[in-house]
């Protein structure tokens, strides 16, 4: 199988993908603006071919690119990043390219929030209370109708960038002046995030699937600039599967990484926030592996290109990422954190900066049978000095 792979070098774990594509048996096309040279040596010796361009995003470069692949090694049969950024240039490449995947007309449920909440909805799940803002008078019916807070996020967007909580009529008129195109407004959901992740086959069946619950609102830690720390649970919500089984369908999510996120009320509703196709960010991939003793860069290939996931799992362990800010005067140094809880850390490492403001600087990886013990020593390692 002739496979693509744009930005293979960025997030710097996402070689791993190509390397288990080229131990397979693919051929593994990487297209990149990044000088072959600077490729790590794992990631050159994975690439069976590599077009340097001097930009991703002119998508007249992308298309020679793939014509001179085709010319070289036949038909292109699969095109992705696993990355949300390149989402469109991956899907308008595969509706040019006849190539199996997500392609232009399937966007707009995946890329744009107002959209989401229809299939949401006939997926039957809760949603929040939303409307797309046209106008400063639709704005303020809308916020009279559900009352302060509300969030103001564009209606295509990645994580919390340029998402607003709006609290008051003047910060609401401050941010209808400053005349801000494409944005939703949503009420303002009071809960924890919960997700629902995982990996579909060709038929679209989830082979692998597990949940996450966040410290914070990621939108709180981005305006905030605060630490967060998240968790994979032993034990997924039936709630959360079912919504996220009925998600799947809903999308029709085929052959993909997924990440579907929740708020999870105090009293204890499950209020649908958005989908993502692709892995969560960050280092979540190998936090599935630690917490299931397995490797998902393996299966994903094998599932791309034998439509075969071959790992068991039955989530034997809690593993919490804890993330870190090098401005913040932490109470217990990094040698400090390595010396009481290294028999819990599986990893850690400084983060790309692209992640900073989410998920900080430095992140830790916690593993343990305990949830209790993976938040505890998450909480002690972002502790600040008294």
């Amino acid at each position: 199988m002739n496979v693509v792979f744009l930005s293979p070098h960025f997030p710097p774990t996402h070689y791993l993908f190509c390397v288990h594509l080229r131990t397979l048996g693919a051929t593994v096309l990487g297209i990149a603006d990044e000088p072959y040279e600077q490729l790590r040596p794992e990631l050159r010796a994975a690439l069976t071919e590599y077009y340097r361009v001097s930009d991703l995003h002119h998508y007249d470069e992308l298309l020679r690119a793939i014509g001179y692949f085709t010319h070289r090694h036949g038909k292109i049969q699969r095109i992705d990043s696993l990355n949300e950024y390149w989402l469109e240039t991956e899907a308008r490449l595969r509706t040019d390219f006849n190539i199996a995947g997500f392609k232009l007309d399937d966007l707009p449920g995946i890329k744009r929030k107002s959209e989401m909440k229809r299939l949401f909805q006939r997926a039957k799940v809760e949603v929040a209370r939303g409307q797309q803002v046209r106008s400063p008078a639709q704005a303020r019916a809308f916020v009279a109708e559900v009352g302060y807070p509300v969030v103001a996020k564009p209606d295509i967007g990645v994580g919390a960038n340029r998402t607003y909580k709006i609290a008051s009529a003047a910060e609401l008129e401050e941010f209808l002046a400053r005349q801000l195109t494409d944005y939703i407004l949503e009420e303002y959901i009071h809960g924890v995030i919960q997700t629902f992740d995982g990996l579909t086959d060709r038929s679209g069946a989830p082979v692998f699937f597990t949940s996450m619950q966040y410290s914070s609102g990621v939108m709180e830690v981005v305006t905030d600039d605060a630490d967060i720390y998240y968790l994979t649970e032993r034990d997924i919500p039936p709630d959360v599967e079912q919504a996220g089984r009925r998600i799947l369908k809903a999308f029709n999510v085929h052959e993909r990484f997924f990440h579907f996120e929740f708020f999870r009320t105090p009293e204890g509703r499950l209020v649908a926030l958005e989908v993502n196709m692709r892995p969560p960010g960050g280092l979540s991939i190998d936090m599935f592996n630690y917490a299931n003793d397995i490797d998902l860069y393996y299966e994903w290939a094998s599932v791309l290109l034998n439509d075969r996931f071959n790992a068991r799992y039955n989530w034997p362990y809690h593993v919490c990422y804890a993330g870190r800010k090098y401005f913040r005067p932490y109470a217990l140094s990094h040698g400090d954190v390595l010396a009481r809880f290294g028999n819990r850390i599986v990893h850690h490492q400084p983060m790309a900066s692209m992640f900073h403001r989410a998920m900080g600087e430095y992140g830790y990886l916690i593993r343990s049978t305990e949830r209790a013990e993976v938040v505890a020593i998450a909480r002690e390692i972002q502790r600040v000095a008294a």
